[in-house]
């Protein structure tokens, strides 16, 4: 068999980028004695795998082009943005089987459901008390609901429906979807829509390791809006104080933030904060298999791959309880997180707390954790359950 996989951005195409998304994906298919490559446009640059192709834009466009490459799936990478419905169309013409992946939350028009769609939209402004924030949420309202629904949706719809699977990256999101594309096309659109999680590297496993009372945190800390690093540095302060037998590990960029709140400590306390900076893949892999808890403060996010990559490491995931992080709904279920009931530091801190004490009970299993997430999440499966529905199988998670 043939799939490719299609990102019509010209990002770089390098290890990284063979890492995660349609470039991992792109690696899972091989895994499975798949024939594949990635697809990008632009002009080829020196850290290019050879495994991936760049083209001509217009060549994305183009079923001709498509259809000389005898293909059997495709899986394209374009968020249903109206912008790329070309290429999707392109892909569908030449008799490919297109899966559509959609890496977002699911609220993406006011006719995925009303009410958490406007919830979403307040925790995007950054959730301030200034005017500005207050402006900056009308705005956001207004243009959803008037050019969203009337310019937006209509061609988002079109791109869709060249898709034969609009892949979702977690169960709510689906749902979200569901709703969406009933709108958009019937049943028979809405049928299409199913769980396809984004792949993990299959590196990201337990094996054993000892899991010491640790709790991991791993981010783009100086996104202040999604990332939320002063509500990591409150919740923390409040665990390390609380907890005198807690080590903590956050990974990412230091910022001159998080630097000051870590000098702000006791010596004690700042003795079991470990500020580790930017670190490599097997360097993050050795600290989510010796880490008990992985926690995120982040206001919202699409799919959360670092919480994604804990999992398969055996760490059970603490989050806050918001419409916007639609994947970890998920992720702490089957023995294997706590969402936090009030999304702030005092509610964070008890979620962590009552997670840290689910371990020490006996509640959780790394084994159990790693096995089930890495049996949903590494890349060889999720390329496995692609051809499955290619094959006509059906079910979900």
């Amino acid at each position: 068999m043939r799939w490719y996989t299609c990102t019509p951005v010209a990002f770089g195409g390098g290890a990284d980028f063979f890492a995660r998304d349609s470039g991992l994906l792109c690696r899972g298919l091989q895994m499975i004695g798949v024939e594949s490559r990635a697809v990008m446009p632009g002009e080829r640059q020196a850290q290019d795998d050879g495994d991936l192709i760049r083209t001509e834009y217009k060549n994305l466009e183009s079923a001709a082009w498509w259809r000389s490459h005898k293909l059997d799936g495709v899986v394209l990478y374009a968020w249903g943005s109206p912008k790329f419905r070309k290429v999707a169309a392109a892909i569908q013409q030449a008799g490919i089987f297109l899966v559509l992946n959609q890496d977002n939350g699911g609220l993406i028009s006011p006719l995925a459901g009303l009410a958490d769609w406007l919830r979403e939209q307040w925790i995007l402004t950054g959730q301030g008390r200034g005017w500005r924030t207050h402006l900056h949420f009308c705005s956001r309202v207004l243009r959803g609901a008037s050019a969203g629904l009337f310019l937006t949706d209509p061609r988002r719809a079109a791109h869709l429906r060249h898709g034969n699977v609009i892949a979702c990256v977690s169960p709510k999101a689906a749902g979200y979807y569901r709703k969406l594309c009933r709108s958009y096309g019937g049943a028979e659109l809405a049928g299409r829509v199913v769980v396809v999680p984004h792949a993990v590297e299959p590196r990201f496993c337990f094996a054993g390791d000892v899991k010491r009372r640790q709790v991991a945190c791993v981010g783009r800390w100086a996104d202040v809006v999604q990332k939320r690093p002063w509500l990591l540095m409150d919740t923390l302060g409040r665990l390390v104080a609380a907890d005198a037998r807690v080590e903590l590990v956050i990974a990412g960029q230091v910022t001159s933030g998080l630097e000051g709140w870590h000098r702000s400590l006791t010596d004690e306390q700042g003795g079991r904060v470990h500020l580790r900076g930017m670190v490599a893949r097997d360097e993050l892999v050795e600290i989510l298999r010796s880490s008990r808890v992985f926690y995120s403060p982040s206001a919202f996010e699409s799919f959360g791959i670092a919480a994604a990559e804990a999992l398969c490491c055996g760490c059970s995931v603490v989050a806050g309880r918001s419409v916007s992080m639609t994947s970890f709904e998920w992720f702490v279920a089957d023995a294997s997180g706590t969402l936090a009931d009030e999304d702030d530091a005092q509610g964070h801190f008890v979620a962590l707390q009552r997670e840290l004490s689910c371990w020490a009970q006996g509640a959780r299993s790394a084994q159990q954790i790693a096995g089930v997430w890495g049996a949903r999440l590494h890349a060889d499966r999720v390329a496995g359950r692609l051809l499955a529905l290619a094959a006509g199988e059906t079910g979900d998670y």
